[in-house]
């Protein structure tokens, strides 16, 4: 098992999940974060973090797309290990359907 960040991510971006992951293994883009499933050991700490309940855990139903779009943006964007401020939209868009369609980037973030 695994745990991926999943579309309410996008537009929020909270970090408050980057700050408690023993394995540094989530990766900054500029509008969401991802997890690299080869690099999580499925400890679960950050899930509870996530303010915008954004990351799940690889067996509930239909997740194998989101463990491919964590691991295909992992590989491209840079490590982020330390808490930074949500974007200025996550507020106003936590929940909003149809995130990934609307909003997201493949551009990388800064990282650490």
């Amino acid at each position: 098992m695994t745990y991926v960040v999943t579309d309410n991510c996008i537009m929020c971006k909270y970090t408050d999940c980057v700050e408690v992951c023993p394995v540094d293994c989530f990766y900054e883009g500029e509008n969401t974060l991802v997890i690299h499933p080869d690099e999580c050991i499925d400890c679960g700490v950050c899930e509870p973090e996530c303010p915008a309940d954004a990351i799940r855990p690889d067996t509930e139903p239909n997740m194998e797309d989101w463990v491919e779009f964590n691991r295909k943006y992992s590989e491209l964007w840079p490590v982020i290990t330390q808490k930074k401020d949500p974007m200025p939209t996550a507020a106003e868009l936590d929940g909003t359907e149809g995130k990934l369609e609307k909003y997201f980037s493949e551009a990388p973030g800064e990282g650490d």
